[in-house]
């Protein structure tokens, strides 16, 4: 019977970068996103190329009823999930705290802790039924370091830091595992959205250098979900050879 991965944020960067991997390795997959026209284009691909079962749902992890109706939703063999990628993310602007937008504030802590919470909260019973399962949480460089100006950000991503940890106590009985991801720079859709859309600004955020790429990335999830059974990758922190840390890079210009 083919293994089942669960993927939130599925319609770009890292999330679609992990559903193309994991439809290689002949996992069926359940993809969420809240661009439907995505998730359709890339199921549609998926399952013509790779031969696997795609279910899409259309979702913004935020929304707590929402996540609660559809994933209860599925059929009973659609709950067999052996992997729980957490990967909806972002940031928001990149202001002092006391210049800082309370709007952007709601939607990283919602999306980045509470929807990562609500998802967990779905799934990982049916984990813990099964005494068996993976969840792969993304965090940050930023749950690792704190820098200017990235305060909120930094804050959530130390709290899936903090998560992992718990998760990882809480459900040590029931033989599931969690991994912590946590990359430095990677050329995707982040540096566009936390400049709300200004690509030029995103574009140097990655000028002088060679940062990740979102492959990069579901290349390490996969070799932490790949490690035997009783081998468990707690924690991974990935970046470019460019990069030291937070505040330290080699660039060419």
């Amino acid at each position: 019977m083919p293994k089942i991965a669960l993927i939130t944020g599925a319609t770009a960067g890292i999330g679609e970068a992990c559903a193309r991997l994991f439809a290689s390795q002949s996992y069926d997959l359940i993809l969420t996103g809240r661009r439907k026209d995505r998730l359709n284009h890339l199921s549609a691909e998926l399952s013509s190329s790779f031969n696997v079962q795609v279910r899409t749902i259309e979702l913004d992890v935020r929304n707590k009823k929402d996540v609660e109706s559809q994933l209860q939703a599925l059929p009973e063999e659609w709950k067999q999930v052996d992997v729980l990628i957490n990967n909806a993310g972002l940031s928001q602007g990149l202001d002092p705290i006391h210049e800082g937008n309370t709007d952007d504030w709601d939607t990283m802590i919602d999306t980045n802790v509470k929807g990562l919470l609500y998802i967990t909260r779905a799934v990982s019973p049916w984990m813990v039924k099964r005494k068996q399962g993976h969840i792969v949480n993304l965090g940050s460089i930023a749950g690792k370091e704190t820098y200017a100006n990235g305060n909120v950000y930094c804050a959530t991503k130390h709290a899936v830091d903090s998560l992992n940890k718990g998760m990882r106590i809480d459900l040590l009985p029931y033989g599931v595992r969690v991994t912590g991801i946590h990359p430095g720079a990677v050329e995707t859709e982040f540096s566009e959205v936390r400049f709300k859309g200004d690509t030029e600004r995103a574009k140097k955020v990655y000028q002088g250098y060679e940062p990740l790429v979102a492959s990069d990335i579901a290349d390490a999830i996969w070799y932490a979900v790949s490690a035997p059974a009783h081998v468990n990758i707690n924690d991974l922190v990935i970046m470019p050879k460019a990069q030291a840390g937070a505040y330290y890079w080699h660039k060419d210009a």
